[in-house]
């Protein structure tokens, strides 16, 4: 199991790599950034849903020095406290992600993917009526559509093959675990609060 962990992470690392060029691609001769944005995406409420993002996030929490995984820890304590209030009064969580700091992610390398592929226009196929395969477009959060309007030579991202590609180690990772396996549905903060993921033997 160690062996094929070792094999998924480096394969895990490759599709960020790719997630990365691709974004890149998106936003080239846009102008685009996050930097000093108002609205911080890293408030957002993002739920997580692969067993080998969350391990490989606790892989970058080990290799953290003590003092600053305990930080962590306790910010993502708060988090998820706020985040339990919030949805009991039927509003949506608003609070900085517990990796956050100062505008920076302290677990850059090791961030999930959802964090790297936010912000930009993309496509996605889904499954339609009949099941038939639609390819949809998205166009971003408002600050890239702000600074790329009127703007028609855009290459959206394609999150698809990404998204397959996941799934793809997923399966990978969890091997014949997979069926027993309940479904992942987690904010980042409760992937570090619930500690790595407990693989069912």
């Amino acid at each position: 199991m160690k062996r094929n962990r070792v094999g998924v992470f480096r394969r895990l690392a490759a599709l960020y790599d790719r997630m990365q060029k691709e974004y890149d691609t998106t936003v080239a001769d846009t102008g685009f950034t996050c930097m000093d944005c108002p609205q911080n995406c890293c408030t957002s409420y993002f739920q997580h849903h692969t067993y080998v993002e969350w391990a490989y996030l606790w892989k970058g929490m080990d290799a953290l020095p003590e003092d600053k995984r305990a930080l962590y820890l306790s910010r993502a304590q708060d988090y998820v406290a706020h985040m339990q209030e919030k949805l009991a009064a039927g509003e949506r969580p608003d609070a900085m992600c517990p990796l956050n700091d100062d505008g920076l992610c302290g677990l850059y390398t090791h961030r999930l993917m959802i964090c790297r592929l936010h912000g930009v226009v993309h496509t996605l196929a889904t499954k339609g009526r009949f099941d038939r395969i639609e390819q949809k477009e998205y166009p971003g959060c408002w600050r890239f559509k702000e600074v790329t309007d009127g703007r028609d030579d855009l290459r959206p991202l394609d999150r698809t093959p990404l998204y397959r590609d996941l799934a793809k180690l997923e399966m990978d990772f969890l091997g014949s675990r997979m069926a027993a396996m309940p479904k992942v549905n987690l904010t980042l903060a409760e992937m570090l609060v619930q500690g790595p993921p407990k693989l069912q033997s």
